[in-house]
């Protein structure tokens, strides 16, 4: 199941829409499934799991990758627009997972994989940052969340990882200028992302949860070679 705001091509100021990335699975050979979902409300939260279990059955997997940023200094950060960051990177997830759990313990497995960012950890104190400080909030909530959540469930043979991807060059990072020359050299490819994602979310998840991980370091530790994406 894809779900995003996003429909189709053009009706946001970035490239890509759900309807594209279903499109891509089919003709992959994959099944998938497009359903608009708002993060930033319960309901359509618990709709997008609804329709999921009514369309393939319980969820195996949920992959937790919402995010909105608004780069602004704390005294002039908006209440308004902390509360919709923090529904969306961590009341968000927290709701999902509650929802999915329930049908994970009943099969006896499950995975669930969250996006955080280097915004967790501590900037250095002469940094000057640029902002960034309620999105780093959000995310290091979501990475205690997975410790939290991953011992809590450990027992019920559900796998729990959060995978910190640094710099991706995605439509929104290049729109928020967030590459610039002094880290070019530091990015992640998609094509890594893609593949150490992938590796946490099968296996036994008795001897793979709770991490707190990055792209390269699980591409390292398990010898892969990411595919090419197309």
């Amino acid at each position: 199941m894809v779900s995003a705001r996003t429909v189709e091509e053009g009706e946001h100021i970035l490239p890509g829409s759900i309807n594209s990335v279903v499109k891509k699975i089919r003709d992959a050979g994959g099944d998938a499934t497009a359903i608009r979902c708002d993060l930033a409300h319960p309901d359509d939260r618990e709709a997008l799991i609804r329709s999921t279990e009514a369309a393939y059955g319980p969820v195996d997997i949920l992959v937790n990758n919402a995010a909105i940023t608004y780069f602004i200094p704390v005294e002039q950060f908006p209440a308004k627009r902390m509360d919709l960051m923090f529904a969306v990177q961590v009341d968000a997830p927290f709701h999902l997972s509650q929802l999915v759990i329930p049908g994970m313990r009943e099969k006896g497995s499950g995975w669930i994989l969250n996006i955080s960012s280097h915004a967790a950890l501590h900037p250095a104190l002469t940094s000057g940052g640029r902002g960034g400080t309620v999105y780093g909030m959000c995310k290091a909530a979501l990475e205690r969340f997975t410790t939290g959540l991953a011992s809590e469930v450990h027992e019920a043979n559900i796998g729990v990882n959060v995978i910190s991807p640094g710099l991706v060059a995605t439509p929104g990072v290049l729109h928020h200028h967030l590459i610039n020359e002094n880290n070019k050299d530091n990015v992640t490819p998609v094509e890594h992302m893609a593949e150490a994602c992938l590796r946490l979310v099968y296996g036994d998840p008795s001897m793979l949860s709770g991490r707190i991980t990055y792209a390269a370091d699980i591409l390292k530790e398990f010898s892969l070679e990411p595919a090419v994406l197309d």
